[in-house]
């Protein structure tokens, strides 16, 4: 298992204050997305803003709490989400998550920034075929 991030500590504020008010914007800011699914026991819908980065014909995320949160759970469980992004929704499915303590996956700043607070965990999802 992999250490905690230094994120854990923000976790109340992010929850409760920051994504309520980037649910406003997360969708249409490059890098930035919301995660749309549903609770694997609840059926309720959820929509959690991230940050997104894509790679090919998949979408990287940086699992900044680690992978034992629900929103990773439920992902996982249901094999799929959706993501607004820019403007648009796509599909994705087919969730892996996967350790690389060199963050290679992400941009150069967001890699430096994720390796300050000790991110090593990430989920990868395809693009669903149209």
């Amino acid at each position: 298992m992999p250490p905690r991030t230094r994120l854990q500590v923000l976790r109340p504020f992010t929850t409760n204050v920051f994504n309520r008010v980037s649910r406003r914007f997360a969708g249409r800011l490059p890098g930035f997305g919301i995660l749309v699914y549903r609770g694997r026991t609840s059926g309720k819908p959820y929509r959690t803003p991230m940050n997104v980065f894509r790679d090919g014909d998949s979408y990287v995320l940086a699992l900044t709490y680690g992978s034992d949160v629900q929103w990773v759970k439920n992902v996982l469980a249901a094999g799929g989400c959706d993501l607004l992004t820019r403007g648009r929704t796509v599909h994705l499915v087919e969730p892996e998550l996967f350790v690389d303590p060199r963050r290679r996956q992400m941009p150069q700043p967001v890699r430096f920034f994720l390796g300050l607070m000790r991110v090593t965990e990430f989920m990868r999802l395809r693009i669903a075929p149209s």
